[in-house]
């Protein structure tokens, strides 16, 4: 069986320029990054948009609580629109681009997988047009800038033991989680604690990811808010007078990046939140540009429907200014049989009660779609180790709901393998209009309020405890009129629940906030839960291990 980079490296991909021409774009609209990647040139956008008065459908795929492995989110989102564009319609892709952090850590590449990839996959992975490195100088130069203007004289009165603002790296280093910058004599600058965040967890990405033009990504980084003065008054980089400094390194990467996929249909990937620690979900002007494109653009919100759907629902489409027309929740027998009880040693085995037991998990993320005044469809991604009995017992489950279900195989088959999922969706956005009600109306609700109403409704949880901290972070957001911000929550992605053990579909549970991250320029409020971290560590055995360059420049072992 060969490896999803060795199926990439027998592809012959078309020059972007081909590709481009699918989506009436000339070279003229491209900043090229060689053959095979360009950046679409925003203000000549202008034109063609001008032309066409509609947007095109939206289908946002998302997932149940994965598996630490992942379920195939990517890879169903890149297999559909292969379908779609097999079946005769315009269709185009807008996908977040990998982490470093992960792909060199536990997942390895997260570019699809199989016969279902976006391309070139090594690129992609790897550092592809440049887009986490200029973010990375960005959220760092800011943090020199804070540290120079304390070091020059501090005539903001910045309070060092109350910067909030984290230097970042795009890789899984929990070494840098806590530090201490400044040391080795007054020369050297003024010490104080300091800390790394996972550039994708960071809010620099968020901001890119959440901007809508140049101008608006200025605003937005004006807006952060670095820490406190002595006087107990936020700080913001407007006081720095550098907003137009860091929009300068973001020039290039605020565009949206046009690749292709193994069958050349055309691909956005552009910016990489993560979804348990950030908002999950691929720039705005990636998707709103799709939707200017094509007929239809599928998008992906990372892990399961409680976090980047969610995310995607309270936090982009209100910027969006568009709901989806259709989600997808991709399951997995082998994730629904783990949910069941089943040990990831045992998932090969068949087991049908565990799976009706596991059932619940799925259950309850479409229960929460449906909240949302979203159609549903499910798409089973099938594995080489599912039985008849098993597929047959989640399609009756399904069907007994009256739910849309398709059973996918695009990893293995392309295309072909997505063709009845595609026509499930179709079928769905026709048939089925959605009513979209947000699940909170942000600037009417408190913080708290926020947080309870994901916690019960999202979750299935009975209450929240808030640490001290956050009780009086809750008590400053008020005082300085930031009540009206939407909640990001940090959460583990396993679970429904702040704890990664409790799978299935738990009761009962209480959700505990530790503290809260005001991001003042990416528009949102952090709450961070459990035990989890913005800045990852590697596993006992990383990806990277199995990962090399031959003489002749092949790359191998990249998932």
């Amino acid at each position: 069986m060969l490896s999803d980079i060795e199926i990439a490296q027998k592809n012959e991909m078309k020059p972007i320029v081909e590709i481009a021409e699918k989506l009436a774009l000339s070279e003229d609209d491209l900043d090229l990054y060689g053959k095979y990647k360009a950046k679409i040139n925003l203000t000549r956008l202008n034109h063609t948009f001008e032309k066409r008065k509609t947007m095109g459908k939206l289908i946002l795929v998302t997932s149940i609580n994965p598996t630490p492995a992942g379920e195939g989110k990517t890879t169903v989102s890149v297999g559909l629109a292969d379908a779609l564009s097999h079946l005769g319609q315009s269709a185009i892709l807008a996908l977040r681009e990998p982490s470093l952090g992960p792909t060199m850590g536990m997942k390895g590449g997260a570019a699809g997988g199989g016969h279902a990839q976006v391309m070139p996959m090594d690129d992609i992975n790897l550092h592809f047009t440049g887009d986490m490195h200029a973010l990375t100088t960005a959220n760092n130069a800011l943090s020199a800038f804070i540290d120079n203007h304390i070091y020059q004289g501090n005539t903001c009165k910045i309070n060092p033991t109350t910067i909030t603002w984290k230097r970042a790296l795009d890789l899984n280093d929990r070494s840098l989680r806590n530090v201490v910058v400044g040391l080795g004599g007054r020369v050297n600058g003024v010490p104080r604690e300091d800390g790394f965040d996972i550039t994708v967890a960071s809010e620099m990405m968020a901001i890119l990811c959440l901007a809508r033009d140049i101008e608006d990504l200025k605003k937005r980084l004006s807006q952060i808010v670095i820490g406190e003065s002595y006087d107990h008054k936020p700080v913001r980089v407007a006081d720095l007078e550098v907003q137009g400094a860091l929009a300068l390194l973001l020039k290039d990467a605020i565009k949206p990046n046009l690749v292709q996929t193994l069958f050349h249909t055309p691909a956005l990937v552009h910016g990489g939140p993560f979804a348990n620690i950030a908002h999950g979900c691929n720039s705005v002007l990636a998707t709103h540009t799709a939707l200017q494109l094509a007929d239809y653009t599928v998008t992906e919100a990372g892990f399961g429907a409680d976090l980047g759907a969610e995310k995607f629902l309270d936090i982009k489409v209100p910027q969006l200014e568009k709901a989806p027309d259709a989600v997808v929740i991709v399951a997995t027998i082998r994730a629904l049989k783990m949910h069941g009880g089943v040990l990831k040693t045992n998932l090969k085995t068949e087991n049908v009660e565990a799976l009706k037991k596991g059932f619940t998990n799925l259950q309850k993320h479409i229960e929460n779609i449906h909240r949302y005044g979203l159609p549903v469809v499910v798409a089973i991604n099938e594995f080489s180790e599912d039985t008849a009995k098993e597929e047959a017992c989640l399609i009756d489950l399904l069907h007994a709901l009256a739910i849309p279900v398709a059973v996918t195989s695009v990893w293995e088959n392309g295309p072909a393998g997505g063709v009845e999922l595609a026509e499930a969706v179709m079928k769905v956005i026709e048939n089925q209009k959605p009513e979209f009600v947000p699940l909170y109306e942000a600037a009417a609700t408190t913080v708290r309020e926020k947080v309870e109403k994901i916690t019960k409704t999202i979750y299935g949880g009975s209450e929240v405890q808030f640490s001290k901290t956050a009780l009086k972070q809750m008590q400053l957001f008020s005082e300085n009129g930031w009540e009206h911000l939407p909640v990001c929550m940090a959460k583990t992605q396993y679970s429904l629940s702040d704890d990664p053990l409790k799978l299935g579909r738990p009761t009962n549970f209480d959700i505990t906030i530790r503290e809260f991250v005001p991001k003042l320029g990416a528009g949102f409020i952090v709450a961070l839960t459990g035990e989890v971290m913005t800045m990852p560590g590697l596993p006992k055995k990383p990806a990277a291990l199995k990962m090399d360059i031959t003489e002749d420049g092949k790359i191998t072992g990249l998932f």
